[in-house]
């Protein structure tokens, strides 16, 4: 028989995608005020991987990432998606996304996005929002899977959530040695 265990913390990812870089500072400073201050933030990366976003958002577009001090509860995945798609809506100018956020989590062995739109290999969480598992981490590094989305299975995108993993795996060490019970912080 399995015993349920508390789930690990993980550390709370997300992916903005624009075509302003102006907009930087406006979204990250609305980011900090929901999710706590940052840990880190990625290099722009272009995004010449689909014209899906192009009309309502304009080109070209790029993609940026930025993680969040300390914990959150996996759980809360679903409410971080809602206030995330509530960020979207406050930046919307003329009827039209001027900003993309991607929320997500990153543990030891998987790195997670939360989605409104429903597919095979993705698990309903709560009020129309899904978990995607994007990458899992097997032989030193963030691997693909076949429904990956091609600027997360980019070098550079695996590269610095290698990163991020190593400052998490720091981090957790750290709590374990001081004796500190391990929870998220944000909901």
């Amino acid at each position: 028989m399995s015993c349920p265990k508390p789930p690990q913390p993980a550390k709370l990812v997300i992916g903005m995608l624009l075509n302003d870089k102006r907009l930087l500072p406006e979204v990250s400073q609305a980011l900090q005020e929901r999710f706590g201050a940052l840990e880190l933030a990625g290099l722009w990366l272009d995004f010449p991987y689909t014209d899906y976003y192009s009309a309502e958002m304009g080109a070209p577009l790029y993609r940026r990432m930025l993680v969040f001090q300390g914990f959150v509860d996996q759980a809360a995945l679903a409410g971080i998606k809602r206030q995330t798609n509530a960020l979207e809506q406050r930046f919307t100018r003329n009827g039209r996304r001027r900003v993309n956020l991607d929320p997500g989590y990153l543990l030891h062995e998987r790195f997670v996005l939360a989605t409104g739109k429903n597919f095979a290999h993705r698990i309903y969480l709560d009020s129309g929002i899904y978990a995607d598992l994007t990458l899992v981490y097997r032989k030193g590094d963030f691997q693909p899977l076949p429904w990956t989305y091609p600027d997360y299975a980019a070098d550079e995108m695996r590269a610095f959530l290698s990163v991020v993993r190593h400052h998490y795996a720091a981090e957790m060490a750290a709590l374990k040695s001081a004796g500190l019970r391990l929870s998220g912080n944000a909901s």
